[in-house]
């Protein structure tokens, strides 16, 4: 069967959690449950590397505008890990060329982390943190979920990742004016720390 249903799967889940896609796959080749997964990931060093930044976006992903500075950061970083993700996973199985591979699980993650930052934008207009832990724990259990079910069921896991994608971009409609919201009150905050700092520096009188 073509590697094409896992590439997008791990694609759309590596834009959420690219460390926890590692770390799992890595695991599942590691433990012999899968044949999928490349040697390359399921190197000692990788495992723990993978495990360490996994724990520290965790933490970081539950604390309100923490998540929304995190996912800024990992703009680049989660597309680039579907990318490679995907381009191992095409060439281990030798049944889709690793250039397409990559495209596909490239485009996939920036389509869902996409999704996911504009998610958190709106949550965080929220007052409360408890909804940044609900949705963040929510999200790693998709994850966790969805890439299990993958190494099993890979087409079936496409087909629903695919209407998770579509179902976050409607949402995520819903919610543009939150998020408007949202990158207004973070640039007004921005001001007034500057116009701090300049009053903070004023040579006195």
């Amino acid at each position: 069967m073509s590697v094409l249903p896992l590439v997008f799967t791990s694609g759309w889940a590596s834009g959420i959690n690219a460390y926890a896609v590692v770390l799992l796959l890595g695991v599942f080749g590691a433990t012999g449950i899968s044949d999928e997964v490349p040697a390359s990931l399921q190197r000692t060093d990788v495992l723990v590397v993978a495990g360490v930044l996994f724990l520290c976006e965790a933490v970081a992903d539950k604390i309100p505008y923490v998540d929304s500075l995190w996912d800024s950061v990992h703009t680049v970083i989660r597309p680039v890990a579907g990318a490679v993700v995907a381009a191992l996973l095409a060439g281990q199985s030798g049944s889709l060329p690793e250039l397409a591979a990559g495209a596909v699980g490239g485009s996939t993650a920036l389509m869902s982390h996409l999704v996911k930052a504009g998610t958190r934008m709106a949550v965080n207009t929220s007052p409360e943190p408890f909804s940044n832990i609900a949705v963040s724990t929510a999200e790693d259990l998709g994850v966790a979920g969805i890439i299990t079910f993958a190494i099993f069921h890979p087409l079936a896991a496409a087909i629903i990742a695919a209407t998770l994608l579509v179902l976050g971009i409607v949402i995520l409609a819903f919610l543009a004016s939150r998020i408007r919201r949202f990158l207004r009150r973070r640039a007004q905050r921005r001001e007034e720390r500057r116009l701090a700092g300049t009053g903070s520096h004023r040579p006195p009188g």
